[in-house]
C-alpha cells in the first residue's frame, strides 16, 4: 500500500508544489487568527448582543469542537483524502463564519462558533498532514518553522486587526475577512492537491468517542459558566452538571482503553514525561487563551481603553512569546539541551501573573510583567513538545504530537471558561449592588474613561484575582516540569529512536 509519504511529493509540479504550500499556510493563518482576533472584539460583541455573562463560550465554544474534531479530521483524512476532507472543512468555516457575522444574540453567535470550531480544527489538523505528505522528510523541518512564523503572525496580528475593525467598522467584520480569504485557499487546495488524495481504508474512527467527549466538556463548562453568572455552586442544576460531566468522561476514558484507534491513547499517558509534558501544556494554554481575553477586558473596562489601544496593549504578550519560542531554537542548536528552558520558563510565568495581579493595568510595571509572561511561555512551548517527542518511538511521534495539541487546546477551553467566570462573579456584587440587575450592566462601562470608579474606587479586584488564581496553577508547573527528563539534542542523531539521549542533570 503507498503511504503518504511515498508519492505525493515527487507526483507533485514545482508549480502545485507551491500553490499547495501557499494554500496550506493561508489554511493554518486563518484558523490561528480565529483563535485571537475575537478576544478583543468579545466585549464589544457582548455589549451589542447581550447576554454578556456568555462571553467565554464564544471563545471556549470554538475551542471545544476544534479540540473535539481534530482527532477525527486527521482519520478521515487518511480514509478519504486529504483534498476532499481539506475542502469540507473550509466550506464548514466559512460557513459558519458567515453565520456569526449575522448572528443577532449571543447564543446564537455561540452555536455558530461551535460550527465555525468543527471546521477550524480540521483546517489545522488537515493542513499539517498535506506537509507531511507533499514535503520531503529532510526538508520538513524548515517547513514546520514556517508553520511557526505563520501562527507567531496570527498571534501578533490576531488582536491588533480584531481591535481595528471593531472600532472602526463593526465586530461582524472580524468573522467576514475569512471569506476572501477562506475562498482562496479553497481553489487553491482544489487545483493543487490531486496528488495527496492517497487513501488508508485501514482501521476506523471513533465517532461515538468523540460524540461523548463533547457531551461531557460541556457538562463541564456549563456550570462553572453559570456559577460566573453567580448561581450558587449549591445549584442543583449545577450538581447534575458536574456529576454528569464525572459519568461522561469517566466513559470516555474507559472506552478510549478499548477502542483500536483512540481520540486519547491511554498507552501514551502511561509515560511519565509524556503526561508531564501534557499537564504543562494543559496549564500553559489555560492561562495564555484566558488571559488572551481578560487583558484586553481588563484594559477596556478599568482604564478606559478603546477596543483597538486593547489589542496593542495585548501585543507585549503575544509578541514575547514566539520572539521567545525562536530563541529557545537557537539555544537548543547550540547546547542541545531542553531541561533548563523549560524550568526557566516554567519559573517565569507565576512570578509574571503574581506581579501583573499586583500592579495597576495600564502601567509599565504591568507591560514588563506581560513581557516576562510571554517570554516564559514561549520558552515553554517548543521545548515541551521536543521532549515528548523524544521520548516515544518515532511510530509514535505523530500520534503523541496530536495528544499533546489535545491537551493544549483542552487547557484553553477551560482556562477562560474557569477564569472568566471568576471575573463575572466577582464583578456581580460591585456592580448588581444586591439589586439582581442583569450583567449586561456591566458592557456598558467598557471603553468609558476611568470606569474603575464604578468598580468601587480604583479597585479591579475581580481581575487580580482571576490572575492570582492563574498563577497558583502555573506554579503547579513546578511539580510537572521535575518529572522531565533532561534531554541532551545532537546532530546527526545518535539512534534510530530519535535525536536524543537522556543525562543527568
Amino acid at each position: 500500500m503507498t503511504t503518504p509519504s511515498q508519492a505525493p511529493a515527487s507526483s507533485l509540479t514545482s508549480g502545485q508544489f507551491r500553490a499547495a504550500t501557499l494554500a496550506m499556510m493561508m489554511v493554518i493563518l486563518l484558523a490561528a487568527l480565529d483563535q485571537t482576533i475575537v478576544s478583543v472584539a468579545v466585549p464589544s460583541i457582548a455589549r451589542q448582543l447581550g447576554g454578556f455573562e456568555w462571553m467565554a463560550w464564544v471563545v471556549s465554544g470554538y475551542l471545544i469542537a476544534s479540540t473535539v474534531v481534530t482527532p477525527l479530521y486527521g482519520r478521515f483524512s487518511d480514509l478519504v483524502g486529504r483534498r476532499r476532507v481539506m475542502s469540507v472543512a473550509i466550506i464548514v468555516f466559512l460557513i459558519a463564519s458567515i453565520g456569526c457575522a449575522l448572528a443577532r444574540s449571543l447564543p446564537q453567535l455561540v452555536v455558530a462558533r461551535i460550527v465555525q470550531g468543527a471546521g477550524g480544527g480540521g483546517l489545522i489538523a488537515t493542513a499539517q498532514s498535506v506537509i507531511a505528505d507533499i514535503v520531503p522528510l529532510r526538508e520538513r523541518g524548515r517547513y514546520q518553522s514556517y508553520v511557526s512564523i505563520v501562527w507567531a503572525v496570527a498571534s501578533m496580528l490576531g488582536p491588533i486587526v480584531g481591535g481595528v475593525l471593531t472600532q472602526y467598522l463593526s465586530w461582524p467584520w472580524i468573522f467576514w475577512i475569512n471569506l476572501p480569504v477562506g475562498l482562496l485557499a479553497l481553489l487553491l487546495v482544489r487545483r493543487s492537491l490531486h496528488a495527496t488524495d492517497i487513501r488508508d481504508r485501514t482501521g476506523g474512527v471513533d465517532v461515538a468517542g468523540a460524540l461523548i467527549l463533547l457531551a461531557g466538556l460541556t457538562a463541564l463548562l456549563l456550570p462553572i459558566t453559570r456559577i460566573g453568572q453567580g448561581v450558587s455552586w449549591s445549584d442543583r442544576g449545577n450538581a447534575v452538571g458536574a456529576f454528569a460531566a464525572v459519568a461522561l468522561l469517566t466513559a470516555f476514558a474507559l472506552r478510549q482503553r478499548r477502542h483500536p484507534h483512540p481520540i486519547v491513547p491511554m498507552a501514551l499517558l502511561a509515560n511519565p514525561c509524556v503526561t508531564a509534558a501534557s499537564a504543562l501544556l494543559f496549564i500553559c494554554f489555560f492561562n495564555f487563551i484566558a488571559l488572551s481575553v481578560l487583558v484586553p477586558l481588563r484594559l477596556q473596562l478599568i482604564a478606559g481603553y478603546s477596543a483597538t489601544d486593547a489589542g496593542l496593549g495585548l501585543l507585549p504578550l503575544t509578541l514575547a512569546i514566539p520572539v521567545a519560542a525562536f530563541g529557545s531554537g537557537r539555544w537548543l542548536s547550540r547546547t542541545g539541551r531542553v531541561l533548563p528552558l523549560q524550568r526557566l520558563g516554567v519559573g517565569m510565568v507565576p512570578v509574571a501573573m503574581l506581579t501583573l495581579s499586583a500592579c495597576d493595568s495600564a502601567s509599565a510595571l504591568a507591560l514588563l510583567a506581560l513581557v516576562v509572561l510571554g517570554i516564559g511561555m514561549g520558552l515553554q512551548m517548543p521545548t515541551t513538545l521536543i521532549s515528548v517527542q523524544q521520548s516515544v518511538h518515532p511510530r509514535d511521534i505523530g500520534t503523541v504530537t496530536a495528544l499533546t495539541t489535545f491537551f493544549r487546546q483542552l487547557g484553553g477551553a477551560i482556562g477562560i471558561a474557569v477564569l472568566s467566570s471568576v471575573v463575572l462573579l466577582q464583578l456581580h456584587a460591585p456592580l448588581l449592588g444586591g439589586g439582581g440587575a442583569h450583567l449586561q450592566g456591566l458592557a456598558t462601562l467598557i471603553g468609558t474613561p476611568r470606569t474603575e470608579v464604578a468598580l468601587g474606587g480604583g479597585d479591579d479586584g475581580a481581575f487580580r484575582l482571576a490572575l492570582r488564581l492563574g498563577a497558583g496553577l502555573a506554579a503547579l508547573g513546578w511539580w510537572f516540569v521535575a518529572r522531565m527528563p533532561d534531554w541532551r539534542l545532537n546532530e546527526p542523531p545518535a539512534s534510530a529512536h530519535g535525536a536524543a539521549k537522556a543525562v543527568r542533570p
